[in-house]
């Protein structure tokens, strides 16, 4: 493993997914819905994620944690 995770405001996690072929469905209150085939999760909406929230983000959008370093700079 390579560096630390970014700090990242979920808003800004939202436009990544959506770059990776995620769809938003719909937002309730600070957070945003998306979806990309069977995959469907919630995103909060706060300034910065927690590194456990981002993580289980990732896990649950198939993402693998080196790969999203890699790809969100």
């Amino acid at each position: 493993m390579s560096h630390k995770l970014p700090v990242i405001a979920g808003e800004d996690l939202v436009k990544y997914l959506s770059r990776q072929g995620f769809e938003i469905k719909r937002q309730s209150a600070s957070h945003v819905v998306v979806q990309k085939e069977w995959r469907v999760f919630s995103v909060p909406l706060h300034r910065e994620l927690k590194k456990g929230t981002l993580i289980g983000i990732l896990k649950q959008a198939g993402i693998e944690v080196e790969n999203f370093k890699r790809g969100f700079r």
